[in-house]
C-alpha cells in the first residue's frame, strides 16, 4: 500500500510538472471583425471571450471547433461575453448547438436602448437557460485554474483600486481629452487583466474612450502589459493614448476586418507607443493602405477571400511568448523581460 501511495505521488507530481511547463495557449479566431479569443490553461481549463457573430453558415462556431480541436479541448469551461453586440454576442446560439459550453459569464442585464441589442440580448438569454451563469462587477476574479483573470471594468463600472503592482502617475494623460459620452453596450465591456507567471494581458472588449481615462487618469490602474488586445478592433472610439502608450505593450493584437477597424488614426497611436509594439492583425485593413498596416507577415488574412486564418500566442510563465500566423506560418519570439 505504502508502495502504491509513492507511485501515486509521484505521478502526480510529474502531471504538475508537465502542466507547469506548458505554455498558456491563446487562439485569435478570425470571426471578420468581431471578436472570438480562446484561452487554453495548461491544466486544459479554457475561456473564450465572445463568439462572435451570429450568421446562417455557421461560420464563426465552426472555426471556433475547429480551434478547440487544434487545441486539444472537447470543452470550453468559461464563456465570458462583453457586451451585447452582435459581432461579440451573436454567434452564442450556434455555438451552443455545436460545442459543450461550462459557465457563462457577462455583465448582467442590457442597459442599451436598441431594439436589435435587446433582441440579442434575448437570444442570448434563451441559449443559455438552464446552463451555469456568473455575473461580475470589476474586481471579482474568474475562477479559471492556472489563469489569474481580474474584471477590470463590467457594466459602465471600473476597478476602484489599482492591480497589484500597477498604481503610479500616468504621464500619457497630458493632453488627452474626453469624447462625448458612448451610451453603447460598448461601454459596459467586461475588460479582463489576464496573468499567466510574469505575463500580463489586457482585454477590454469595445470598451471606449472616456472609460478607458477613467482605468488610466491620472492614476494607471492597470500598469504595464505584454501583450494589449486592442480595444475595440481599432476603432479610434477607443485606443486613447492614455491607455495604449500607458500600458506600453511588447505586443498589439486587432481583431479587425478587411472593412472593420484598425483605423488609421488608432493604428498610429498603437504604433507610437513607447516601444514601438509589434501590431498583429487578423485581416489586411482596406482604408489603411500600406501605412497603417502591419506589414504581411503579421497580418493573417490579406485582400481577397475570406480565408480564417488565425493567430496564436504561446505564452511561458517567465514572461516569454511567441506568436504564429496560421496564413504563411511565421512566428516571433518575445524573450522574458
Amino acid at each position: 500500500m505504502r508502495a502504491l501511495k509513492s507511485l501515486v505521488a509521484a505521478l502526480l507530481s510529474a502531471v504538475i510538472a508537465t502542466a507547469a511547463r506548458k505554455p498558456l495557449e491563446i487562439y485569435f479566431v478570425d470571426v471578420e471583425g468581431g471578436q472570438a479569443t480562446l484561452f487554453v490553461a495548461p491544466a486544459g481549463q479554457s475561456l473564450l471571450i465572445d463568439t462572435g457573430w451570429d450568421n446562417n453558415a455557421n461560420r464563426d462556431a465552426i472555426r471556433i471547433t475547429k480551434a478547440m480541436k487544434l487545441a486539444g479541448i472537447k470543452r470550453i469551461d468559461y464563456v465570458l461575453i462583453t457586451h451585447y453586440h452582435k459581432d461579440h454576442v451573436g454567434g452564442v446560439p450556434q455555438l451552443a448547438a455545436k460545442a459543450r459550453l461550462g459557465t457563462f459569464i457577462d455583465h448582467g442585464v442590457n442597459r442599451e436602448q436598441s431594439p436589435a441589442t435587446q433582441h440579442l440580448y434575448e437570444e442570448y438569454q434563451k441559449a443559455i437557460a438552464g446552463k451555469s451563469h456568473l455575473e461580475v462587477k470589476p474586481g471579482d476574479r474568474l475562477p479559471i485554474r492556472g489563469i489569474e483573470a481580474t474584471v477590470v471594468s463590467a457594466d459602465g463600472g471600473v476597478i476602484s483600486d489599482p492591480l497589484p503592482g500597477a498604481g503610479g502617475q500616468n504621464a500619457e494623460c497630458s493632453g488627452v481629452q474626453e469624447h462625448a459620452t458612448d451610451t453603447t453596450e460598448n461601454a459596459r465591456s467586461v475588460g479582463t487583466v489576464l496573468t499567466f507567471g510574469s505575463l500580463r494581458i489586457v482585454d477590454l472588449g469595445d470598451l471606449t474612450w472616456n472609460k478607458e481615462l477613467e482605468l488610466m487618469c491620472p492614476v494607471n490602474k492597470l500598469g504595464n502589459a505584454d501583450v494589449l488586445i486592442v480595444s475595440h478592433h481599432g476603432y479610434d472610439s477607443s485606443n486613447s493614448p492614455a491607455l495604449v502608450h500607458g500600458l506600453h505593450p511588447r505586443a498589439a493584437v486587432i481583431d479587425n476586418g478587411a472593412t472593420k477597424g484598425a483605423d488609421p488614426s488608432a493604428w498610429d497611436i498603437i504604433k507610437s507607443a513607447p516601444g514601438s509594439a509589434d501590431i498583429w492583425q487578423l485581416h489586411f485593413a482596406d482604408a489603411g493602405g500600406s501605412e497603417h498596416n502591419a506589414s504581411d507577415p503579421f497580418i493573417a488574412n490579406t485582400r481577397g477571400a475570406d480565408t480564417g486564418f488565425y493567430i496564436k500566442l504561446s505564452a511561458h510563465e517567465d514572461g516569454s511568448f511567441e506568436i504564429y500566423n496560421a496564413r504563411n506560418k511565421f512566428s516571433k519570439s518575445y524573450p522574458a523581460k
